[in-house]
């Protein structure tokens, strides 16, 4: 049974939401500074706000700081899903490791890439892919 967070302050990602006839909800829990051990990492306050558009998290104890992409690639993203092609319900965790693939865009007819992170379902072994929010 995967651990859901309590708030999305606990979270650098979080979606809950439907795919086909299928339903993913998947989310990365901020990851606890590797050098003092004692804070969780997130983006930089300054005068009380965050800079949500840093491209770094530091750790508010230390001051340790560490790259965006760094960061986010040594997460872990918990899924919880309901298969589009065979119903099944099920649970994965994977790294937090977004890949450009191809998709077609229905408004143009036109292929077009874009970041997801892809996995398989554990019946089927189609994959499932939780495309980042496109604008």
């Amino acid at each position: 049974m995967l651990k859901e967070p309590k708030s999305m302050s606990e979270c650098v990602y979080y979606t809950d939401r439907e795919i086909g006839k299928g339903r993913v909800k998947t989310w990365a829990f901020k990851k606890i500074c590797p050098k003092c051990g004692k804070a969780i990492m997130g983006k930089p306050v300054e005068k009380g706000k965050v800079k949500i558009r840093a491209k770094e998290y530091v750790c508010p104890e230390c001051g340790y700081k560490e790259e965006q992409q760094e960061y986010e690639d040594s997460l872990t993203a918990s899924i919880q899903y309901i298969c589009p092609y065979c119903n099944h319900k099920g649970e994965i965790e994977i790294p937090f490791k977004r890949k450009k693939i191809k998709i077609l865009n229905e408004e143009t007819g036109k292929k077009t890439s874009t970041e997801s992170l892809r996995f398989q379902c554990e019946k089927c072994g189609k994959d499932i892919d939780v495309t980042k929010k496109m604008k």
